[in-house]
């Protein structure tokens, strides 16, 4: 036992940054692909892996050598006409997703404990502000690594339901393309939800908040710290553990629900909420409750997160002091931020947008960002003059320009489709 306290306390940013890929949005996502297609895209969970543990080591690598966030480093030695509409497009995207994770929380505590929506709504923000603003980065990281628990609940839930294993890995190891206009957008979808802009700012920040807080750096930004081997094995063990988490909740939920959903002829859903209660008649109230309760604790996992990384690009691509090591008064601007994005997010419920369109045009924005993003990332971590002799290798090199060119192909597609 202790063993395993002391292994998960090892892990950091990017553990926590792969289980916050898991956020309710990604559940509906990942729920919808099962519920139209059953096991048949089970397969994109082990595709997606290699390119989300190449990406976001990328990102962790910049910032763990560097001692700044990914909009810090593009702004010192890049071009500011990219990086402010940039972070305006990823800001928009990041609210949305916080409105759509909001409202999910808050209707699947509505399921379970009852009590009206928005009461669940105004104490889901009121949570999340303040353990963000309000509590030190040392005690706050705890809290994340606790709440990837939660992601547990949706391993746990598909084994109260019958499913045929066989017929499960024949489609996670063969794919079974089809080339309908459904079938490849869900693709770009997946990809969208996976590989996400706002998870490179909030591990590049995260890695440097970890240097911070370890008297690595005196505060963010202040300069490059010395990096040792050990904390390069370091950083790409904790990617690779997150990313395969993240992947592996992913895999879960398809296979729930491609094992109950599709065979139901249920084959549109429009949040994490409703995949839950549509489970309930099929697979009990327990994986009913599990599946609930998971979008609940990965609703106040990634929330703070999305809020996290629009504000560190944000603060700095306008030179803001910044960090959730810092007092709130120290760094006002970089806690304004978070609260505007949760606030507003907290408010498009109010509007009545339909959750699966909101996600849908958030999916666009990101297909938007990432490209360019990736291609800058490249472009950094293979910069010695940044990097040092920190720079990318082959494998990162291949795998990195294969996934951006991916990434370019799925946003002229979602563009298409609109």
């Amino acid at each position: 036992m202790n063993r395993i306290k002391k292994f998960f306390k090892t892990l950091g940013p990017g553990f926590i940054t792969g289980a916050s890929d898991d956020d309710p949005s990604g559940i509906a996502t990942y729920s919808q692909t099962g519920a139209l297609f059953g096991f048949q895209q089970a397969w994109t969970a082990p595709f997606s892996f290699p390119f989300m543990v190449v990406v976001q080591e990328m990102c962790g690598r910049i910032g763990l050598v560097t001692g700044r966030g990914l909009a810090g480093v593009i702004r010192q030695h890049y071009s500011k006409k990219l990086l402010y509409p940039t972070v305006l497009l990823l800001f928009v995207a990041n609210t949305i997703n916080i409105g759509a994770d909001l409202g999910a929380m808050a209707a699947s505590a509505e399921l379970i404990f009852g009590l009206p929506f928005f009461f669940w709504l105004f104490v889901t923000v009121f949570l999340t502000l303040t353990l963000e603003i309000l509590v030190s980065y040392k005690n706050y990281s705890r809290y994340l690594r606790y709440l990837t628990f939660a992601l547990f609940s949706y391993i746990l839930a598909a084994f109260f339901i019958k499913i045929d294993w066989v017929h499960v890995l024949r489609a996670t190891i063969i794919p079974n393309i089809q080339f309908t206009n459904t079938y490849l957008i869900n693709i770009v979808a997946v990809l969208g939800t996976t590989i996400s802009p706002y998870l490179f700012f909030w591990q590049a920040s995260e890695e440097v908040e970890e240097e911070v807080a370890h008297h690595k750096l005196r505060q963010m930004g202040a300069g490059n710290p010395k990096v040792t081997p050990k904390d390069i094995t370091r950083l790409r063990i904790d990617t690779v553990i997150g990313m395969f988490f993240s992947n592996l909740i992913m895999w879960f939920i398809i296979v729930t629900t491609g094992a109950t959903l599709f065979p139901a002829g249920i084959h549109t859903i429009n949040s994490a909420s409703q995949a839950a209660l549509a489970l309930r008649p099929f697979a009990g109230d327990f994986a009913f409750v599990l599946f609930a309760l998971g979008i609940i604790g990965t609703g106040l996992l990634a929330v703070p997160i999305l809020a996290g990384s629009a504000s560190y690009a944000v603060s700095e691509a306008f030179g803001w002091k910044e960090g959730l090591y810092r007092k709130l008064f120290k760094a006002p601007g970089f806690y304004g931020v978070i609260a505007i994005a949760t606030l507003i997010g907290f408010f498009i419920n109010f509007i009545g947008i339909n959750p699966i369109s909101t996600l849908y045009y958030t999916a666009v924005i990101n297909g938007i960002i990432a490209p360019p993003l990736l291609i800058i990332i490249l472009i950094v971590a293979n910069n010695r003059g940044v990097m040092g002799k920190r720079v990318n290798g082959i494998t990162s090199n291949i795998l990195g320009i294969f996934v951006t060119l991916l990434m370019s192909v799925a946003g002229i597609l979602l563009l298409l489709n609109l």
